[in-house]
C-alpha cells in the first residue's frame, strides 16, 4: 500500500518543521508527502524546497493563494498513491500513528 501525505502550508514557518519531523519519523515509510506552498508570504516556501532537496519522499508545489480547500484539492490532483490523508501543517502526528491507520484500513476493507 502506498499513502499521499497532501500538507497544504500558509503561515506557518513556525511550526512546519515539527509536522514534518513527526511524518518523517513514522514507522510506515511507504508515501509520498506532498507541500503545497500556497503562496505563504512568510519562510514557508523557502522551507518547503530545502525539506524536498533533503528527502526524496517530499515534493513541493507553489501556487496562488487560493485556500485550504484548494490546497487540499491541489495536492488530491498531484497524488500517486492508492491512498490519501491530510495533516495541517501546524499539526504533528503521533509516533506510528500512519502505522496503526493503513493496518486497520488493511484489516478492514469493504468487500
Amino acid at each position: 500500500m502506498k499513502l499521499s501525505i497532501i500538507i497544504p502550508v500558509y503561515k506557518t514557518q513556525d511550526t512546519l518543521d515539527r509536522c514534518l519531523q513527526s511524518v518523517l519519523q513514522q514507522s510506515f515509510t511507504n508515501y509520498e508527502i506532498i507541500l503545497v506552498d500556497d503562496e505563504s508570504p512568510d519562510k514557508c516556501p523557502k522551507l518547503c524546497d530545502e525539506y524536498a532537496q533533503k528527502n526524496e519522499k517530499i515534493q513541493v508545489f507553489h501556487k496562488k493563494n487560493g485556500g485550504l480547500s484548494d490546497a487540499r484539492n491541489f495536492g488530491i490532483r498531484q497524488a500517486k498513491a492508492e491512498y490519501i490523508t491530510f495533516i495541517d501543517s501546524d499539526d504533528a502526528i503521533a509516533p506510528n500513528t500512519i502505522h496503526r491507520s493503513t493496518e486497520y484500513q488493511t484489516k478492514n476493507t469493504p468487500d
